[in-house]
């Protein structure tokens, strides 16, 4: 059964702590994400071994496994974003829709083991992507399709909350 799409713009998260997961964005930049990235991997992978993984919590929540194919693409969508932002000048990107990719990838069916080996292949991805980056680079621009502006700095602040709150959705 499919979840509810979560239509909230979570883009306020770059203004103030947030009280669910207690990420706070201010601290975060494109040189702490990958050291943020790398911690977090053992702690997805233990979820994923968990023997529940599969289960949803209740109907209205994702098990560990489907957080976990989120989080394997949220890596994808934005290491692809900070490239464009790296090589273009005022980047445009679309709007990602995560209840589709969900449908479409089956994150319910998916293999535990091997979405931890693909989330581990993309968050080491990202992790390098932002290794890679300039501090020259942080003011870089780019602007997702609904209008929703970001700077290298912000997508780094933006993408971490994500990650880490999802962590803390399956209290891994």
């Amino acid at each position: 059964m499919p979840i509810v799409p979560d239509e909230k713009d979570w883009t306020w998260v770059l203004s103030r702590p947030c009280p669910e997961c207690g990420f706070d964005a201010s601290a975060a930049t494109p040189a702490t994400a990958p050291g943020m990235v790398e911690s977090m991997l053992p702690r997805w992978r233990a979820a994923l071994r968990r023997p529940d993984a599969a289960e949803r919590p209740d109907d209205a929540t994702w098990s560990a496994l489907e957080y976990a194919c989120h989080v394997r693409d949220v890596f994808a969508v934005f290491d692809h974003r900070l490239s464009l932002m790296l090589r273009q000048d005022d980047a445009r990107f679309e709007n990602w829709d995560q209840d589709l990719t969900a449908v479409e990838k089956d994150y319910a069916n998916a293999d535990p083991a091997e979405v931890s080996a693909e989330l581990t292949s993309e968050g080491e991805q990202i992790a390098a992507s932002f290794a890679a980056v300039h501090e020259d680079d942080w003011g870089r621009k780019g602007t997702r399709g609904n209008g929703s502006e970001f700077t290298v700095l912000t997508l780094a602040q933006y993408f971490l909350h994500d990650v880490v709150h999802h962590l803390h959705d399956v209290d891994g």
